[in-house]
């Protein structure tokens, strides 16, 4: 992802297939996209909190550094994201919390959907941090972030594929599948997908590398497969 004008030209072919609905990115990336005239008629989400550095020690202190309600609401766009990763442990969990239930509250005063990804991880003995992905801890880390905020009316949760798709059943809000880091085996993919999608709360997918950087380098292709396990899913 480091050649923009790569990443830019895999953007354009996504968004060229009617089955994907918008995009989800920081400033700078929409900012590009409109120059392009490529999010006509789509629906753009606002990356919000862009602060926690990946391998930093303030990692877990995610910042927002990116969009905010008020701009969100200045630009028009429809909705902002944020990750909320749950570390008990670690102390910056605390104002990234609080941060997050700020802007779930803040955007519902526009009418602006919240999209909140929250993530439970835990610090191995190096120090390093791992995503917990046992039911109980995905399913605790779901009804934290749908208690966030004034109200959940404008409450959308992204949540990774579950290998035990009864997760979901921790939340009666919205629910977006995230793709996650690519497994290299994009069928095991679509099908993890395809199953969270089968749940009641399941609402769409919100995919990024694994589509974009497929191994193939068939874009279209990645994006069109993706579209028929959502299809099949409905």
């Amino acid at each position: 992802m480091a050649d923009r004008r790569t990443l830019l030209e895999r953007l354009l072919i996504a968004l060229a297939n009617p089955a994907v609905d918008g995009v989800l990115g920081s400033p700078d990336i929409v900012e590009e996209l409109l120059l392009l005239d490529a999010v006509h008629e789509k629906i753009v989400i606002g990356s919000m909190n862009r602060g926690g550095l990946a391998g930093a020690d303030w990692e877990i202190d995610d910042r927002f550094t990116g969009y905010d309600a008020e701009s969100l609401v200045k630009y028009r766009l429809d909705g902002g994201k944020m990750l909320l990763r749950l570390v008990d442990s670690d102390p910056g969990t605390i104002p990234t919390l609080e941060a997050c239930a700020r802007a779930v509250s803040e955007l519902a005063e526009h009418g602006l959907m919240a999209m909140v990804e929250p993530l439970p991880y835990a610090r191995d003995g190096s120090g390093a941090l791992t995503m917990h992905k046992d039911a109980a801890s995905l399913q605790r880390a779901i009804t934290v972030a749908s208690g966030l905020g004034v109200t959940s009316a404008y409450t959308w949760l992204k949540i990774p594929a579950p290998d035990e798709v009864s997760v979901l059943d921790a939340t009666t809000l919205p629910v977006l599948v995230l793709g996650g880091a690519p497994s290299g085996d994009p069928e095991a993919d679509l099908a993890s997908w395809g199953a969270a999608l089968r749940h009641d709360v399941a609402r769409g997918l919100v995919v990024g590398r694994s589509l974009l950087y497929p191994p193939d380098g068939d874009v279209a292709g990645a994006v069109q497969a993706a579209a028929r396990v959502l299809e099949a899913a409905r």
